[in-house]
This record gives C-alpha cells, sequence and structure tokens, in this order.
C-alpha cells in the first residue's frame, strides 16, 4: 500500500540524509512530499556533506542543490501518512519555527510513523515528542535528548531504533537500518 509521506528540510540539511530517504521511499512508490518554511514547489535548497574523517566531529563540504517538490504554506497534515526528519543543521533553526513544530506534535498525536535521523532529534525535543521515549540522534545531541526526557539509545553509528511510531538513527551510515525499520512501519 503506498503512502504519502512529509519530508521537512531546510538550507545546510544534510545532503544524504535528504535525497536517499527521498528517493528510496518514491522508488517503493510511495508520494514523497519535501517542503521548507518560505519556500515553494520547485525551490532549490542547499545541502551539506557531513562525514566522519577522524576528527571530533563530522567534516563539512558543499552539498547538492535539492529541489524542493511542495509548497510548505500549502501542506495539510492531515493528508500525511508519514514524517521524515532529515538531520544536518537544518534542524537547529527549524526548531525555531512554531509552525514546523505543530506539524511534528500532529504526527505524534495521531501516532503515525515518523522517522528522524542525525540533528532531527532537536525538532523532536523542542517539539516536546520525546517524554519517556528512546531516542537516538547525533551524540551532540544527547544533551537535548535527555533534557526532553527520553532515554538515548547509544547505539552504533550504522543502527537505528524504533520506539512505537517513532524510528531514529545517529547519521547516514544507519539509513539501511533507519529505512528498513521505518519501511516496516509503513507497512511497505
Amino acid at each position: 500500500m503506498t503512502k504519502k509521506i512529509l519530508m521537512i528540510t531546510g538550507d545546510f540539511t544534510e545532503d544524504y540524509e535528504s535525497m536517499v530517504p527521498f528517493q528510496t521511499l518514491q522508488a517503493l512508490g510511495h508520494t514523497v512530499h519535501a517542503v521548507c518554511p518560505g519556500k515553494e514547489s520547485g525551490d532549490k535548497i542547499a545541502t551539506a556533506i557531513h562525514d566522519f574523517e577522524g576528527a571530533q566531529t563530522y567534516s563539512e563540504k558543499p552539498g547538492h542543490h535539492f529541489t524542493l517538490n511542495a509548497t510548505f504554506s500549502e501542506v495539510d497534515v492531515a493528508a500525511y501518512d508519514a514524517l521524515v526528519i532529515p538531520g544536518g543543521r537544518a534542524p537547529e533553526y527549524l526548531r525555531l519555527d512554531e509552525e514546523v513544530l505543530a506539524m511534528v506534535r500532529f504526527f505524534f498525536e495521531e501516532n503515525r510513523p515518523v522517522a528522524s535521523v542525525c540533528h532531527g532529534a532537536q525538532l523532536l525535543t523542542a517539539a516536546g515528542v520525546l517524554e519517556g521515549r528512546t531516542c537516538s540522534a547525533y551524540p551532540t545531541c544527547i544533551p537535548e535528548v535527555v533534557a526532553a526526557g527520553a532515554n538515548f539509545a547509544f547505539i552504533d553509528i550504522d543502527e537505528a531504533v524504533t520506539d512505537g511510531n517513532l524510528v531514529t538513527a545517529p547519521a547516514w551510515p544507519a539509513h539501511p537500518a533507519w529505512l528498513a525499520q521505518f519501511i516496516s512501519l509503513l507497512q511497505t
């Protein structure tokens, strides 16, 4: 059964964490709408490639320009079956947008599948939806996840964890596990 999936993204989202789920879910026959506050269908966002090269944190390089295929102001969240939240630096500023946070809350209130990777947890913490849940994210998000009342899942960078309707992972190396668990929730 095909699903309609919303992906909330923005400038300097992590390239792989946007493009890979966007294309994978489409390849499985789902409709995926990528949106960004203040932008319309056809607008482009800049992405960043985060890599793990032995430094204390990830390195950052310019990524591709990702074309949005839906208009943020026209989104009716009730029309979507699931939500994808890519990481990168976009969640850092998206968490300041009350409309974005309301969208995130809706999926939890309705118990619809949500997949969040890397810094996507910043949207989850700001939306106040992690209380009592188990959640993974990029390790720099541990203080936020714990402060939000969640149990931080200390898993390998290529693993994912599911807690109810929520699938989370530390970063893009977890795509196989993260997407497999999300696809399972979607009942694809």
